[in-house]
C-alpha cells in the first residue's frame, strides 16, 4: 500500500516521500484493518511535514504522519465490535504504560502525567496518512453516515469539545452564565471553537490576521459572530474595552504566546482562559506582573491549557458537527478549502492553504459505496 513518510527522523536528515509500505495484517482478534477514505490536516501535521519533528515508533526511522482520519472498516477481527463497512475514526493518543500514571490506567491518556505516551502520527506510533492502517478496536469511534462529508473533522472538533467540557467542571467553583465569548485565532481550530460557542448560545467575537474580507471573516459573520481583524483598532486589549461588556470565555487558538498574557487582562471576573495554541517555546515576553497577578486573584480568573482528547470528547464531536450542518447547512463544506490527492503531499505547501486541507485517499465520489449505511449508533457524551 501507499502512505506518506517522513524518512530518517533518527538520522538527523529527514526527507518526505511517498512510499510503497507493506500491507496491515490482523494479529489479534481486537484488531480489525480500515481502509482510509480521508486526512484532514492541521499545524501538527505542518511543523511534522515542514519542520520534521515527529518521532518514529520505536525502532525505526521513518513516520507515517496524519492523525485526523475518517475510514471505513475493511477487516474486522471476531472480537472487536465492529463489522466491514463501519465508517469510523479514530482517537489519537494511546496510554502509557508506566502504572504511577492514574490517567492512563483510567481511560484518559489525555491527561497522562509521563509524558510516555503514544500518539498516532506524531509520536511513536505511525499515523493514518496511508491507503490502509490496523487499530485495535478499543481506540476506533463509530461515525454515522449521515456524517460521511463531514466525519474528517470529528478529532479537530473533539479538541473544542474536550475544553468546553473542563471549563463546565472548572466552573462548577461558582454560579456562571457566560454571555460573551472571544476566539483569538481563525485557523480551524478557532472556526471551529467560534461555531461551538454560537451553538452553545453565546455571543462570539473572533479577533484574528485575516482581512474582514477574507473566507475566514465571512465563515464568523455567517454563524452570527463579529469579526475583527487584529491590525486595525489597536490592539485586543482596546478592542475588548469597546465592546462594552464583559468577556466571559476567552480561547487562544494561535500560538503566539504574547496574546495569552494579553487575554488574561481582558478576561471578565469570573472567567475562564482556555489555551489551545501551541508555541514554539522560545519567546520572551516582558509583562506587567504585578497587576496580572492582582487581576487574576482578586477577579477569581482562570487559566487552564488542554490538548488531545478523549473518546467522550470524539463522540460529543460527532454531536455537534451534526448539529452545525442542520443549523448552519453548507458552513463545514466550507471550512475545508483545499481537497487533494496522496501524491501531493511531498510538495504541499501549507502557505497556499486559506483554512484547512484535506488528504482524500479515495475519491469522495467512491465513499457511499464502501459504508455499511447506518445511523443507530449509541453515544455517551455532555452537550
Amino acid at each position: 500500500m501507499k502512505a506518506i513518510r517522513v524518512k530518517q527522523l533518527r538520522q538527523g536528515n529527514p526527507s518526505i516521500a511517498l512510499e510503497t509500505v507493506d500491507d496491515p495484517v490482523i494479529t489479534h482478534p481486537q484488531e480489525v484493518i480500515v481502509k482510509v477514505l480521508a486526512v484532514g490536516l492541521d499545524g501538527t501535521d505542518k511543523e511534522i511535514l515542514q519542520e520534521k519533528y515527529g518521532v518514529p515508533p520505536q525502532g525505526e526511522d521513518d513516520l507515517t504522519t496524519g492523525h485526523e482520519s475518517l475510514g471505513v472498516v475493511a477487516e474486522a477481527g471476531a472480537e472487536s465490535g465492529f463489522q466491514a463497512g463501519d465508517l469510523v475514526t479514530a482517537i489519537v493518543r494511546r496510554p502509557c504504560r508506566n502504572q504511577s500514571c492514574v490517567n492512563c490506567r483510567n481511560g484518559h491518556s489525555d491527561f497522562c502525567q509521563t509524558g510516555e505516551f503514544v500518539e498516532r502520527g506524531i509520536k511513536g506510533a505511525h499515523g493514518f496518512l496511508s491507503e490502509y492502517y490496523r487499530e485495535d478496536g478499543r481506540y476506533l469511534v463509530q461515525v454515522p453516515t449521515d456524517l460521511l462529508e463531514h466525519g474528517v473533522l470529528v478529532e479537530p472538533q473533539s479538541i473544542v469539545e474536550k475544553v468546553w467540557d473542563q471549563v463546565l467542571r472548572v466552573q462548577q467553583r461558582l454560579i456562571w452564565e457566560p454571555k460573551t465569548a472571544l476566539i483569538l485565532g481563525s485557523g480551524p481550530l478557532g472556526l471551529l471553537a467560534a461555531i461551538t460557542c454560537r451553538l452553545l448560545g453565546l455571543d462570539v467575537h473572533v479577533w484574528s490576521k485575516s482581512p474582514q474580507d477574507s473566507l475566514q471573516a465571512q465563515l464568523v459573520k455567517d454563524c452570527g459572530g463579529v469579526y475583527q481583524t487584529a491590525d486595525e483598532g489597536g490592539g485586543l486589549k482596546a478592542y475588548a474595552e469597546g465592546l462594552g461588556k464583559p468577556i466571559d470565555f476567552v480561547l487562544e487558538c494561535t500560538g503566539f504566546s504574547p496574546l495569552a498574557f494579553e487575554a488574561m487582562v481582558v478576561l471578565a471576573p469570573n472567567g475562564v482562559l482556555a489555551l489551545l495554541g501551541v508555541t514554539p517555546a522560545d519567546r520572551k515576553l516582558e509583562i506587567s506582573s504585578d497587576m496580572l497577578n492582582q487581576s487574576m486573584v482578586l477577579e477569581n480568573k482562570c487559566v487552564i491549557g488542554s490538548v488531545n482528547a478523549a473518546r467522550k470528547d470524539f463522540e460529543t464531536a460527532i454531536y455537534r458537527l451534526q448539529q452545525m450542518e442542520r443549523v448552519y447547512p453548507g458552513w463545514l463544506d466550507r471550512l475545508v478549502t483545499n481537497r487533494m490527492k496522496l501524491e501531493a503531499v511531498p510538495k504541499l505547501d501549507f502557505a497556499s492553504i486559506p483554512i484547512k486541507a484535506v488528504v482524500d485517499i479515495v475519491p469522495m465520489e467512491q465513499w457511499r459505496g464502501l459504508v455499511k449505511q447506518t445511523n443507530e449508533v449509541e453515544y455517551s457524551f455532555s452537550v
